[in-house]
């Protein structure tokens, strides 16, 4: 069983996110376990504070190292784990992919921090952090929002989570390209069809039909995605017979 512990000033905004859908499933199922925490609570100083001003001046608030690490700290022995991931919220973070989600669901332990403010100090990422994550190129007010998307697409990768196992094995990204179309009832929406192909009951041509449109979507849509991926001849010989369709 993984043990994910968070570490927030505000653990009310997990509520909800954990209690709901894959999430919840997934701790039912013993897949995980969960545990929030303020950190506010580990604080020394009589008025609890975890923020101070940066030496040498600036704008806004850092939080103090001491919280954090006799968080960390805790966490740790109390999970007997001796080497948890310990993953860092940051806009300064290495970019996260499913790669990096099919990485962390290797692990065992997995401590999030959720910072708020300014910044960190910067003994917390030399000295504790194990992994800096950033989920795209902008600021949040918070690293709680990153968390949540980091845990979501890591746990869902855990075994037995999913309902059909095969389920994340094809979906966008995981492959290393884009994933291809899908189609449900009824075949006649006000018009608008479902392609003949999906309808023929031919698995071999469908597969085929499958493979070409995410082929076609990469292309289309991230092209750049072609870079990080050896494709097999077959998928090679029908690359070049969608970019046929465009020329």
């Amino acid at each position: 069983m993984m043990q994910i512990d968070i570490l927030t000033l505000f653990p009310e905004m997990f509520t909800g996110v954990l209690g709901s859908s894959i999430l919840s499933k997934a701790a039912e199922k013993s897949a995980v376990q969960y545990n929030v925490v303020n950190f506010r609570e580990f604080s020394d100083n009589k008025h609890s504070s975890v923020d101070d001003y940066p030496y040498g001046g600036g704008a806004g608030m850092v939080l103090m190292p001491q919280p954090i690490f006799d968080a960390v700290a805790s966490l740790t022995e109390q999970a007997n784990s001796s080497r948890p991931r310990i993953i860092l919220l940051c806009p300064q973070g290495e970019r996260y992919s499913q790669r990096k989600a099919e990485e962390l669901a290797g692990e065992e332990h997995l401590i999030f921090i959720c910072g708020h403010y300014e910044g960190y100090d910067e003994r917390i990422r030399e000295y504790l952090v194990t992994d800096e994550i950033s989920i795209g190129d902008y600021v949040l007010t918070g690293g709680e929002l990153g968390a949540m998307v980091v845990i979501d697409s890591v746990v869902r990768l855990l075994p037995e989570v999913l309902g059909n196992q095969e389920s994340h094995m094809k979906d966008s990204f995981s492959t290393g390209l884009l994933e291809h179309p899908h189609y449900t009832r009824p075949a006649d929406f006000r018009s608008m069809k479902v392609p003949d192909i999906l309808l023929s009951g031919n698995h071999k041509l469908i597969e085929e039909w499958r493979n070409k449109e995410t082929l076609r979507r990469t292309l289309l849509r991230r092209p750049d995605l072609f870079e990080q991926v050896e494709l097999t001849p077959e998928q090679q010989k029908w690359l070049e017979e969608v970019k046929k369709e465009y020329k």
